[in-house]
């Protein structure tokens, strides 16, 4: 049972027990209904109170039932709302810690509803692309008003009880022993009839046709590529304009027609694959974590110093090591004028400010890091300097301590290897800004340990990062996809584009940054760097060579004002170049190649399905453990744009079939070569199959 029923003298309780957040799955909803059958049939019940065990009321749907049959069984939470809101007796919903989504629903479902301070108050469902579907558009606007009540479920974001306390939503908020005071207040409301409804209640608001108009405009201009923040706001009208049983059934019209749209599949296999991302066939969840109660890092530029930050902001203690103190003390700058940036704009307190600053030391001594739990390693992306570092690392650190390193691209199986204690190995890739992005692309070398992997996937969630494990390859999974993506872009130049049309045609479609202006703000020397390095080690790979051709002009991006774009002092957006759009079309010439008008889906169909080509063969290696993995780095650390759910949700979407189809055609071009579909698309599409 997921809900447990008990009598206390003449009130009856029914506690739903369904951790971690008492989802309102198909067992517990069934509970709750046998538990009213229960306090209904017994005479010596005047009561019925609902509340949850742990640390929720309730969370809402079940999220281990979602999109299977059981999440529409009945009794529906609809029925279990029925149930509650037709009862004769008097039913009150004790709410504590979380009452969200169907929670809220089912709380505004009872006649009398009562609350502990701090508990969190939401109806989130927009996040995942669909609204309330449980009458929750329809009652909240009747107990907080239109327009709180229009707030909380456009945004999704929770409020805090005692903020909702003047509402009609709660009759108290209980200071004291929450329970007791249930008691006190069923058996004071026990002989009260009729009993009050939440749906009886009018909704009353002066000239609500201007502020509804008003709130479409707002949304529609706020929301995007999502539909689902409109349909909120056409439910919540309903709530004013229709008879409730009218409003009820538009809600659930709206609900069916979200949940079958692809921006609602889009955010649920997301929020799914986030979740996915931290389980691992062999690492059991009972794997034995190492304690991580200090940090090191090393190197104080960029990258080490937004690493740094994030365990900062964790509360965990770093200390930042660097070989010269002018490096060590502009790189401990750096960090104080971050905080204090945050600090000015107001997302952070003077005492949050002065403790993460205080949290972060500087030592130019390797023997003063030698404590710390765990060392990551941030210095330049060579493998002779990594070797330096990881050889004194193995001879300082103390024993148990993690060894990570940074590396974006390098063999982590060979840093290892520099090492006596290869087990203690592991790679941790941040993005840059590293106290910004929120991917941490977590490395498994071959010996690396299950507690280690367990370790640092348990330290990502404390620095609330999302991470993702990848095998050991050239580039991992993001920087290796991102290869032939950039592979692409460079072809798609000498064919016919400039930089301003691919990157517009690929921000059409939400990327946050097309492959350009990406590539300048990074820094085009690091992937000039990366292809020299390629030219020697795998000369039977084609690049395009504008971008070599850029760099030799030293235009390395915004850090020298000038990249694939012009930029001016102080302003970072992207200007077009004459200067290089000349060259791009004097290289063309120079390669006897006629450009050509080339249209926007051609650009975005080679240059997304590229990824997915390489990320197929990625799949097919183990280096990605599944294809939502694969998504999910690319929506946490690449910009892919959420609506369309990642690379690999979005050929599912387009259809497998048609993916292939579209590359033999881009086969037939000057690079065919890089038109070779993997052996497992090949096979999905030839089955009928899909990646998710």
């Amino acid at each position: 049972m997921s809900a447990e029923y008990k009598a206390e003298g003449n009130i009856a309780v029914i506690t739903l027990t369904n951790p971690p957040v008492n989802g309102l799955g198909f067992a517990t909803r069934h509970a709750i209904v046998e538990g009213m059958k229960l306090a209904l049939n017994d005479d010596a019940i005047t009561a019925i109170v609902i509340t949850g065990a742990g640390k929720a009321f309730s969370g809402g749907a079940d999220i281990k039932e979602f999109n299977s049959p059981k999440a529409f069984a009945e009794p529906s939470l609809h029925t279990v709302i029925n149930v509650l809101e037709s009862s004769e007796k008097p039913v009150i919903a004790a709410i504590h810690s979380v009452c969200m989504g169907g929670g809220l629903e089912l709380a505004l479902g009872c006649h009398y509803r009562l609350a502990s301070p701090g508990a969190q108050i939401a109806l989130p469902e927009v996040k995942l692309g669909i609204l309330p579907g449980a009458g929750g558009t329809q009652r909240l606007p009747r107990v907080v008003g239109l327009e709180l009540a229009l707030n909380m479920i456009v945004s999704g974001t929770p409020i805090a009880s005692e903020k909702l306390a003047k509402t009609a939503l709660f009759n108290e908020v209980v200071e004291g022993d929450l329970m007791q005071a249930a008691f006190a207040f069923a058996n004071k409301v026990a002989a009260v009839r009729p009993l009050p409804k939440v749906r009886d209640i009018k909704v009353d608001y002066p000239n609500y046709e201007a502020f509804l108009q008003f709130s479409r405009n707002t949304v529609r201009a706020m929301s995007g590529p999502f539909p689902a923040p409109l349909k909120c706001v056409e439910a919540v009208a309903a709530a004013v304009t229709k008879r409730f049983d009218d409003g009820m059934k538009l809600e659930r019209d709206l609900f069916l027609e979200l949940v079958q749209s692809t921006e609602s599949k889009a955010l649920r296999h997301a929020f799914f694959g986030e979740r996915a991302a931290s389980k691992l066939p062999d690492v059991p969840d009972d794997t034995p974590v190492r304690p991580i109660k200090s940090v090191a890092v090393i190197g104080a530029g960029t990258m080490g110093g937004g690493i740094a930050m994030n365990f900062a902001n964790a509360g965990i203690p770093v200390q930042i090591l660097e070989m010269k103190q002018e490096a060590l003390d502009k790189g401990l700058a750096t960090i104080r004028k971050n905080y204090e940036n945050t600090l000015k704009k107001g997302k952070l307190t003077q005492e949050k400010f002065e403790q993460r600053v205080g949290l972060i030391t500087g030592t130019l001594s390797y023997e003063e890091i030698a404590q710390a739990d765990l060392v990551i390693e941030a210095v330049f992306e060579d493998m002779g300097v990594k070797e330096q570092v990881f050889k004194k690392l193995d001879e300082v650190m103390k024993q148990g301590a993690i060894l990570a390193s940074n590396t974006s691209t390098l063999d982590l199986d060979k840093i290892a290897d520099f090492t006596k204690r290869p087990q203690d190995v592991i790679g941790t890739h941040f993005f840059s800004p590293a106290n910004v992005m929120k991917l941490l692309e977590i490395v498994r070398g071959k010996k690396t340990a299950n507690d280690v992997l367990a370790t640092i996937l348990g330290i990502s969630k404390k620095i609330k990062k999302t991470g993702v494990v990848s095998g050991v390859c050239d580039g991992f999974i993001g920087n290796r996809m991102i290869e032939q993506y950039s592979r692409q872009a460079g072809f798609l130049l000498e064919e016919g584009c400039t930089p301003e049309q691919v990157d517009k045609a690929v921000e059409k479609l939400g990327f946050a940054m097309g492959p350009f202006r990406m590539g300048d703000l990074a820094g085009n020397d690091i992937g000039w760097y990366i292809r020299k390095r390629r030219y020697v080690e795998k000369p039977q790979i084609t690049y395009s060579k504008t971008a070599d051709l850029l760099c030799e002009m030293g235009r390395f991006g915004q850090k020298t004002g000038a990249g694939w774009y012009d930029y001016k002092p102080g302003d970072r957006k992207a200007y077009p170049s004459s200067v290089v759009n000349d060259m791009i079309v004097k290289h063309s010439a120079d390669l006897g190649i006629t450009r050509r008008k080339i249209s926007d889906q051609e650009i975005v169909e080679r240059l997304i399905y590229s990824l997915v080509n390489e990320a197929a063969y990625i799949l097919e290696e183990g280096i990605a453990t599944r294809a939502s993995d694969i998504d999910m780095v690319y929506l946490t650390g690449y910009g892919f744009p959420l609506h369309t759910g990642g690379p690999m949700f979005y050929a599912d979407t387009v259809g497998l079939p048609n993916v292939v189809m579209a590359m033999a055609k881009y086969a037939k071009g000057r690079h065919g070569d890089a038109w070779k579909p993997a052996p497992l698309l090949a096979r999905l599409a030839e089955e009928g199959k899909t990646f998710n």
